[in-house]
């Protein structure tokens, strides 16, 4: 009798990793390496060491966040390791990367960026120009999301799956 095939991947586990990975790329890249903008800059710009100090204490609430997502990531992995055999695919795994990483951009984007308009992706550039920037955000987003679900969905003989967890 042979084995039943075992499940895949978990996809809330490569989400959470992508949403956290996507939150890391925006707070490290664009809030501090580029210093394209901060949490609450549109609201409060940075002019003044107070509204710095406010900027740099919501950075680090989202930073606690996304560090949030990787943690439950991490704890749905290693849960479903620990119960089962599931079967380990790199296209399934970078697919769903991508897809939790897209739906950051898409959500943070129209959120943040629209919405409630706290920040913008870009306000290094002139104020006109800065609509751009955020389309390119969500036209990122949808492509990582359109793209991670399509390598996910092609899953097959050219990614050979590992095995592994008890019994």
């Amino acid at each position: 009798m042979a084995d039943a095939a075992p499940p895949p991947f978990p996809a809330s586990a490569g989400i959470l990793f992508g949403l956290g990975l996507g939150g890391f790329f925006d707070g490290i890249v664009l809030h501090q390496l580029l210093q394209w903008h901060h949490m609450l800059s549109t609201w409060y710009p940075i002019d003044t060491i107070d509204n710095l100090k406010l900027n740099t204490t919501w950075d680090g609430i989202f930073h606690s966040l996304t560090y949030l997502f990787i943690v439950g990531g991490l704890f749905i992995s290693w849960r479903a390791a620990q119960r089962r055999r599931w079967a380990w695919s790199s296209r399934r795994f970078i697919g769903l990367l991508l897809i939790g990483w897209g739906l950051f951009n898409l959500v943070e984007g129209t959120i943040d960026h629209q919405l409630l308009a706290v920040h913008r992706v870009n306000e290094t550039v002139p104020e006109p120009q800065r609509i751009y920037w955020d389309i390119g955000f969500l036209v990122w987003g949808a492509a990582m999301v359109i793209t991670g679900w399509w390598i996910t969905r092609s899953e097959g003989a050219s990614d050979a799956a590992i095995v592994s967890g008890p019994r």
